[in-house]
């Protein structure tokens, strides 16, 4: 058997597998709140892999190995960003954010600014969760097309088909149980190319006198850069749909926070392996294109390894793209289609949506992955974009009475056609789109704050068991009702 096939079926039985567990969760979807949060209440550890494997998709793979191809370890900081950003999270609002209860990121920010609000959040974060999704077929069609030796528009296409049919099947808990498996399959296959690449690469001692002594320096992308990667990674941790849709997938507080530390774990040591094989394949590779960084090295590994490799990094693929198809779509099911076109909520229609929209959010960014390129730029404007979000995540838990309502609407509206135009002009003057991201609102709530017109925000309350109570009788009648119909 050839390694081509070897590494075939490998990947084939991996997708039997998903395919398999999707189906056996497939009833946890069969209502509309069973498909947007997983029907019951799961381990913390089990939540902070399933958010891991959600953030280490082929963004973070590939883009993190590109940019350490072209400057060096200090590349690292991309992914380490986010596991900081989740350290900060657990600290200081995870605990909030499961005393809201919100399955949406714009619903929690509805408790403290308006329902305004709630819909422009909710247009960007969408909006954001596609950029991330583009790049993920991006980088996934370039890896899948070196590796498994197909045309890359069709390898997006396959991906596209694939990770977004499985999510449809299953819902929120098919996403959570396959993610398990893919954040495992992730995490071996990084450790065997990271082991191989520096092997090849000679050791410390090699890739020191091969490389500018920047390429190893923790800094060598400069602080700048490292300080966006901050603002706009560990920043918009704060104020990710699947990140806040995963808290109530926990049963108490203190299982939240510790989701966010179990997540870190991963992050950290899998941004520096990532790195590691970028600077690795410099020094082996240093004339290919920065983007098949990580996949030339895989090439270079045994069938059995290389088939370990490339499961790992479909995975990658499939578990990032299920995570940001179910939040965009439970966005859609919440925010809009709803309260506009199913205020009766009627359980048949709200699932049929819930469904529709998700298979049309992994879709849609495949048409767009077939122009474009620059993978890690386009993840850190999505990320940008959610710092935006998290500016009145901080400020509603922190400062809530600061600014007005009004002035968050106005924030809003203001900060998504900014963050998109600097980053389309290409970041001027060297001030990265982050920091627009972030001083947008920031400047906009201050002049509502000095100007003092407007409704002030008000502090989101904590759902009480009494609310809880309340909440649980309403659907008891709308499911008694369903019932009698």
């Amino acid at each position: 058997m050839s390694s081509f096939q070897i590494v075939a079926l490998m990947v084939v039985a991996y997708i039997i597998v998903i395919a398999a567990v999707s189906f056996i969760a497939r009833k946890a979807g069969a209502t509309s709140e069973g498909f947007v949060r997983g029907g019951r209440v799961f381990p913390a550890a089990v939540i902070g892999l399933f958010m891991a494997s959600e953030v280490v998709g082929t963004t973070a793979s590939i883009g993190t190995a590109q940019g350490a191809f072209t400057y060096g370890i200090s590349a690292a900081w991309n992914l380490g960003a986010l596991g900081i950003g989740f350290i900060v999270f657990a600290v200081l609002f995870a605990r909030r954010f499961k005393q809201l209860d919100e399955v949406t990121i714009s619903g929690a920010l509805e408790r403290g600014y308006g329902v305004g609000v709630r819909r422009a959040a909710s247009v960007i974060m969408i909006v954001s969760l596609l950029l991330v999704a583009t790049a993920a077929y991006v980088s996934g069609g370039a890896m899948i097309s070196a590796l498994l030796r197909i045309d890359a528009n069709w390898a997006v296409v396959i991906v596209g088909v694939l990770s977004s049919v499985y999510v449809v099947i299953g819902g929120m808990r098919s996403v959570i149980y396959t993610n398990l498996i893919n954040v495992f399959v992730k995490v071996v296959g990084i450790v065997v190319v990271a082991v191989s690449a520096y092997s090849a690469a000679g050791g410390y001692e090699h890739i020191s006198v091969s490389l500018p002594s920047k390429m190893l320096d923790w800094d060598g992308v400069g602080w700048n850069q490292i300080g966006a990667w901050l603002i706009a990674g560990g920043g918009a941790m704060f104020a990710t749909q699947y990140v806040v849709q995963a808290m109530t997938a926990v049963d108490n507080e203190a299982k939240a926070r510790n989701a966010g530390f179990y997540t870190s774990l991963v992050l950290i040591p899998y941004g520096f392996l990532a790195a590691l094989i970028g600077v690795c394949a410099a020094v082996v590779h240093p004339d290919i294109d920065s983007i098949q960084a990580l996949p030339t090295m895989v090439v270079r590994l045994s069938p059995i390894l290389q088939g370990i490799a490339v499961t790992g990094l479909i995975a990658s693929v499939f578990g990032l793209i299920s995570a940001l198809t179910i939040g965009a779509s439970t966005l859609l099911l919440k925010d809009f289609y709803q309260p506009y076109f199913n205020p009766s909520d009627n359980e048949r229609k709200a699932v049929r949506f819930a469904r529709l929209s998700t298979l049309g959010c992994g879709l849609i960014p495949v048409a767009a992955a077939l122009g474009a390129s620059d993978v890690l730029g386009m993840t850190f404007l999505a990320k940008a974009l959610r710092a935006s979000l998290a500016v009145f995540v901080v400020l509603m838990f922190r400062r809530p009475s600061y600014g007005s309502r009004q002035g968050a609407l106005a924030a809003l509206c203001l900060s998504l056609p900014a963050v998109i135009g600097w980053y389309a002009a290409g970041d001027p003057f060297g001030i990265d789109n982050a920091y627009i991201a972030i001083l947008t609102p920031l400047l906009v709530m201050t002049i509502a704050q000095l100007i003092g017109r407007g409704t002030k925000a008000s502090a989101p309350l904590a759902r009480t068991p009494s609310t809880a109570a309340t909440a649980s009788v309403a659907d008891s009648c709308r499911e008694t009702a369903r019932t009698d119909t």
